[in-house]
This record gives C-alpha cells, sequence and structure tokens, in this order.
C-alpha cells in the first residue's frame, strides 16, 4: 500500500515551492541557494546537475546544443522521455509538468511543424522560464498550460502521446493523474514517461517524509503497483523498463541522506538498490 503524507495540498505547496526555487535560480532571482531541486540541494545550481546520480547525464551533446542553455539547466528529471517515445511527425504532444521546458521543446523539434507540443506546469516562476526559453529558441509550434497534472486543462482524445518526466512520483493521487492521461490521449495514443520506481516497498520513514516526497523519492511507485493503477485507468501494452539503477549512496546523494540516515540498518539495506529510474509505456485502446 502506498500511503502518503496526510495533507495532499501540503504536499503540493512543497513541490511548487521547491521547483518555483530551482526556475528562481536559474532566472538569476532566487535570494538563496542549496533547497530548491527536485531530487536533490545540488540538482538546480546551474551546472551542478552532472554531480546529481538522477538527474546527470540524461541528453546528448545534440540534443542540447539545440536548446536555450536555461532550459538544460532547469531540468530536474530522471529520463530523457522524448528519445524513448519515439515521436513522429504531425503528433500532438503533452508534457505532465514541464519545467523550463526541455522536453516540450525537443518534443516540439521531433513532431515538427505540422505537429504541436504542450507544456503543463503549476509553477508560475516554471511557467515563466519556460516561455522564456520558448522565445529564446524560435520554436513557435508549443504552448505552455498551468495546472495541476490531477485536472488537465484539455479537452478529450486530443493528444497523441503524453510524455512526463520524474513528475507522477510527486502526486499524492497518482491513480487520478493516470486516469487523467487516459482522458486527453486520443485512440491509439502512447503514454511514454520517464520516473522513478521502487522494486518493492518503502520503509514507512520515507512515505511520512515531506522533503523527500518533493525529491522525487519517497512518492515512488512500486513497480507492480504502477501497472496495476494504468491498467485500471484503461491502458494495455504496459511495460516498465529499467534504464538505471540506484545504490543507497546515490539515493543520499540525491537529497535524502537525512531520511537514510534515520533508517536501521535493516531498512537501509531493503532500499539499497531498490530505486530505479524506468521508462513507462502504455497505449490507450
Amino acid at each position: 500500500m502506498n500511503s502518503v503524507p496526510q495533507n495532499d495540498e501540503k504536499l503540493r505547496e512543497a513541490v511548487r515551492t521547491r521547483y518555483a526555487g530551482a526556475a528562481l535560480q536559474v532566472l538569476g532571482t532566487a535570494t538563496t541557494t542549496g533547497e530548491t531541486s527536485c531530487c536533490g540541494p545540488a540538482c538546480c545550481t546551474p551546472g551542478a546537475n552532472a554531480e546529481n546520480p538522477i538527474t546527470s547525464d540524461l541528453y546528448t551533446q545534440m540534443e542540447l546544443g539545440n536548446i536555450p542553455v536555461a532550459a538544460a539547466l532547469a531540468s530536474l528529471g530522471c529520463g530523457n522521455p522524448t528519445a524513448l517515445a519515439q515521436l513522429l511527425p504531425g503528433e500532438k504532444v503533452l508534457d505532465l509538468g514541464s519545467g523550463g521546458g526541455i522536453d516540450v521543446l525537443l518534443s516540439a523539434k521531433r513532431v515538427g511543424p505540422t505537429g504541436f507540443a504542450y507544456g503543463l506546469d503549476m509553477t508560475d516562476p516554471m511557467l515563466e522560464l519556460a516561455e522564456k526559453n520558448r522565445q529564446e529558441a524560435g520554436v513557435e509550434n508549443v504552448q505552455f498550460l498551468k495546472g495541476i497534472i490531477e485536472a488537465i486543462p484539455l479537452p478529450d482524445n486530443s493528444v497523441n502521446v503524453v510524455i512526463s518526466n520524474c513528475v507522477i512520483n510527486l502526486s499524492a493521487d497518482k491513480a487520478q493523474v493516470l486516469r487523467e492521461a487516459y482522458r486527453v490521449l486520443a485512440p491509439g495514443g502512447h503514454f511514454a514517461v520517464s520516473d522513478i520506481v521502487i522494486q518493492g516497498d518503502l520503509p514507512p520513514a520515507f512515505r511520512q517524509d515531506m522533503e523527500s516526497w518533493a525529491g522525487c523519492i519517497a512518492g515512488a511507485l512500486e513497480e507492480q503497483t504502477y501497472r496495476s493503477l494504468l491498467a485500471a485507468a484503461g491502458f494495455v501494452d504496459i511495460d516498465v523498463e529499467v534504464t538505471r539503477r540506484y545504490s543507497l549512496a546515490e539515493i543520499a546523494a540525491s537529497g535524502a541522506s537525512a531520511t537514510i540516515d534515520a533508517l536501521s540498518p535493516a531498512e537501509r539495506q531493503a532500499v539499497d538498490g531498490r530505486f530505479v529510474s524506468a521508462f513507462v509505456r502504455a497505449r490507450k485502446p
């Protein structure tokens, strides 16, 4: 059973605060440093993503060369869904939790001028940063929307592909997120997200730690639970492909060191190697 912090809105505000801080730091207006990242204190400091085991080395140099530097600096994901989703020219794509816009801009280039890419985010500074990046990139087939991923502001059957990058794990109501993704997908559409997944259950200390939830760790679904929720939403052809596996030391380095320090030796052993980045695929029939 995937328990969550008691107050869903409190969790959402914790996530919003962290991501707003990350965006403001990239925009150059943050007043503090070191406590605003998705997956750890280092990854929102410009240039520090390379030091974070979850957020580093996700994009090719060619991909990074085709987008504004600020889009890469604000990238707090755990994979590269635009590469794995096999996007086709003319498709409409939706990125859930689009942040600074890196995956939206890359998607827009992949689907070409006859396609379109939407980015959905709840954080005003991230939306501001994403729009600045869009303008700098000169990409026209993009729109950034404000909203939450549990209530997507798009019509039924309106997109061909839903992508996301280390965001669904941050929601306290993942079943609703998956139902909404299914709703907006056209028949035959694809769900193709990178996310943190745990193979096995988490110690209760992780589930109750708001900081770890906001940092992509404690909110991770167990793999079979992820599959079950996708099936319950109506998806078929479900697949979970592990792309990275993390040691206990790597999880601690991503921002969960205090939580790990509080675990018993047996709990630490249970966590070691259980966290993975995964590419989660499914299809709407």
